[in-house]
């Protein structure tokens, strides 16, 4: 069988894998802290034909190697983390990381159990917590209502001491209890609540985590990743210090792709799996004349 035949359907099955990863871009042009992935490709092994000879003493040149490649694979599927445009939504409780950074989730009370994500779309539910969209809780740092200390880590790998966020209703303060009339949060993460006796207490910190290779992130769904062997150590700490990005209130995070740049490898994917289609039928006509040259 001709290698042509074997090649073009390399071609076809890479472009295909390529442009569901488009699709999937596409699709996901309006989801919150969406980031695009792209898919590069790789040549295959090639078949030796002759090796490479050096120049001869007698004077002759040397010779190149002669190979054939035999198609083509997907090298990577790459997640491209760069930020997305912060859109204004004038909402409390929809916070967005600007550079780096991610918000901790955690599927149970424990927070042992964490995912991160760039989706601040969070809500409260109705004992106070700060969840988002599917109820995982977020993570932080608690704050004392009576002395206004917020305990934050020393150590970047100190997970035991991210608690859930909580943004109370009520608090008891010297035996009195006060209820919320407005709260807000500052650069760093801080949660900053009014009550009814007209004084700000602080109700705690988010808490935010950071990798050497955020592209290593596996994603989950739900807007959420987990940490991988790749992504290297989660790193904890506050916002807008020690390489943290900042927590801007009222706004979300945009996804990160581009329609102008889709719609053109789309053409070009398309192409693509046309021309290799097209070696398929040329190397099929190529074995029909071979066939009728026995008749």
């Amino acid at each position: 069988m001709l290698r042509s035949l074997y090649s073009g359907v390399s071609g076809m099955r890479s472009n295909q894998t390529k442009m569901d990863v488009i699709g999937n871009n596409i699709a996901n042009v309006n989801t919150t802290a969406f980031k695009t992935g792209r898919a590069r490709f790789q040549d295959l092994f090639s078949q030796t034909l002759s090796n490479a000879q050096a120049p001869s003493a007698t004077g002759s040149g040397g010779i190149n190697p002669k190979q054939v490649g035999l198609g083509v694979s997907v090298a990577a599927v790459d997640t491209v983390m760069s930020g997305g445009a912060l859109q204004p939504t004038g909402r409390d409780l929809d916070f967005a990381i600007e550079n780096e950074g991610f918000f901790i989730v955690s599927q149970d009370t424990t927070g042992d159990i964490k995912r991160y994500t760039r989706d601040g779309a969070f809500f409260t539910d109705f004992e106070g917590n700060l969840v988002n969209a599917e109820g995982l809780r977020v993570l932080g740092y608690e704050a004392d209502y009576a002395t206004g200390t917020v305990t934050t880590p020393t150590d970047t790998s100190d997970y035991a001491s991210l608690q859930t966020i909580t943004i109370p209703n009520t608090i008891t303060i010297g035996g009195n209890d006060l209820s919320l009339e407005t709260f807000s949060i500052d650069g760093s993460g801080l949660i900053q609540g009014i009550y009814s006796d007209g004084n700000v207490y602080k109700l705690g910190q988010v808490g935010i985590a950071k990798f050497n290779n955020p592209g290593g992130l596996e994603k989950l769904g739900g807007n959420t990743y987990r940490d991988t062997r790749n992504s290297g150590p989660v790193e904890i700490g506050i916002a807008n210090q020690d390489g943290f990005g900042t927590i801007r209130q009222g706004v979300v995070e945009m996804s990160n792709v581009d329609l102008a740049n889709e719609f053109t490898e789309m053409i070009i994917t398309s192409r693509a799996y046309q021309a290799n289609s097209r070696t398929i039928t040329t190397s099929d006509e190529m074995l029909q004349e071979l066939l009728n040259l026995k008749r």
